[in-house]
């Protein structure tokens, strides 16, 4: 018994196999862009569809991690995610990496809630855009931020950032997104909103 791994170490090992798999198969993408027809066409979809498999094989786990009910009465963090991410979208409909930072900003929390933060950082790397990996990697510190708690220097960089304004609006959204009872639309149909996303813009 004590030779075998956690559930943690399990589950952290399968998240790193799952962004190595999809890095690799993704490796070829930006190439297809300089290609034509239907055969180019076919390997950025599915690259597409692998991104988006990864996102629901990391979102799925945060329905059985409820955090401490003075900070989230709303409940289990699937539903704060979609909370979340319901109302970026109310704000910003046709962003697609703004969205899917709101809908994985939390993700870590169901990999190791001792590090959440950085180990959702190290799950999401290779599956998404710079900008999104930003947005996650800084809402802490925003958060931080409207609580006074940072430096001037820290919060001048995030309120210079060029996406800095965005930044707060993901944090004003974390924050507003524990409702308990609020409708949501399901986890699946907030990744059939980013695929529409990814197609029209």
């Amino acid at each position: 018994r004590d030779a075998l791994p956690t559930d943690m170490e399990i589950r952290m090992a399968l998240q790193q196999l799952v962004g190595t798999e999809f890095a690799s198969d993704a490796s070829d993408v930006p190439s297809a862009f300089t290609m034509h027809g239907v055969e180019a066409d076919d390997e950025i979809d599915e690259a597409s569809d692998r991104r988006f498999d990864c996102y629901l094989a990391l979102l799925k786990p945060l329905e059985s991690v409820v955090p401490d009910r003075e900070l989230h009465p709303e409940g289990d963090l699937l539903y704060h995610s979609l909370q979340v991410f319901e109302l970026a979208k109310e704000a910003q409909p046709w962003d697609e990496e703004f969205l899917t930072a709101a809908l994985l900003h939390d993700v870590g929390r169901g990999i190791d809630p001792r590090d959440a933060h950085q180990a959702g950082i190290a799950a999401i790397h290779s599956i998404v855009s710079e900008r999104t990996l930003w947005f996650v990697q800084n809402l802490p510190l925003q958060h931080r931020a409207s609580e006074g708690t940072i430096g001037m220097r820290a919060r001048r960089r995030l309120e210079q950032h060029e996406d800095g304004e965005l930044l707060r609006l993901l944090a004003a959204c974390d924050s507003e997104g524990r409702v308990p009872g609020r409708r949501t639309g399901s986890l699946e149909d907030a990744i059939q909103w980013l695929r529409q996303v990814t197609d029209e813009w």
